[in-house]
């Protein structure tokens, strides 16, 4: 289960129009709280691993994950795709032994992203971030082995929602999540409800 040393210390915050600004990162500041290169920096307790999650924003800039101050998936990365973007961590390390894998999930095969659910091991931090649409292909299955991951959204998950989520595969306290509905008369993109952010601190899994 998570380290009992810490108390788990999340930072979830929804961001406005200012995810299209570039952070100023020209200001003085000690190694542990330099400005990260995905975001707002937070101090973490140590021994703890820093993550951001941001979703995709309709279906014109992609989601991003990054661990540790270090994009794993977005973008730049060329590792992103509309659906459903997952990140996977060995949860006794600082974010090491990494697996990243996306499913097109309107006009895709469940099949990959089901095989890829069951794969995962006991102890891993799992991240989930979409892009555009995450749910038409979703059957039962796979809604059950991603609840069982800890997310209670997996459940009402519909045509172009977004959601953001952090649980894990074994013993897990804790888990995070956002989710907006796909909602014509409340989207902030005409057909896509606006992007949304988590950012915080994980603590490891004891051995």
């Amino acid at each position: 289960m998570w380290s009992q040393s810490h108390t788990l210390s999340w930072y979830p915050e929804f961001r406005g129009p200012e995810w299209l600004q570039v952070p100023n990162v020209l200001q003085e500041t000690t190694s542990r709280q330099r400005p990260s290169l995905c975001g707002i920096p937070k101090p973490c307790p140590e021994g703890d691993f820093s993550f951001l999650i941001t979703s995709g924003a309709a279906n014109v800039v992609g989601p991003k994950i990054c661990i540790e101050d270090k994009m794993v998936m977005g973008y730049v990365e060329k590792n992103v795709g509309y659906g459903i973007n997952i990140a996977v961590v060995n949860g006794k390390s600082k974010g090491e032994g990494m697996k990243t894998a996306f499913f097109n999930m309107y006009d895709g095969d469940i099949e990959p992203l089901v095989e890829f659910l069951k794969s995962i091991e006991n102890r891993s931090i799992v991240f989930i971030a979409t892009y555009d649409d995450p749910a038409t292909k979703l059957n039962e299955e796979a809604r059950k082995l991603i609840r069982e991951l800890g997310s209670s959204a997996i459940q009402s998950l519909g045509f172009r929602d977004n959601w953001v989520f952090v649980g894990g595969k074994g013993d897990v306290e804790s888990t995070l999540e956002k989710h907006i509905k796909n909602n014509k008369d409340k989207n902030k993109y005409d057909s896509w409800p606006e992007m949304i952010e988590l950012q915080g601190c994980l603590p490891r899994y004891l051995e």
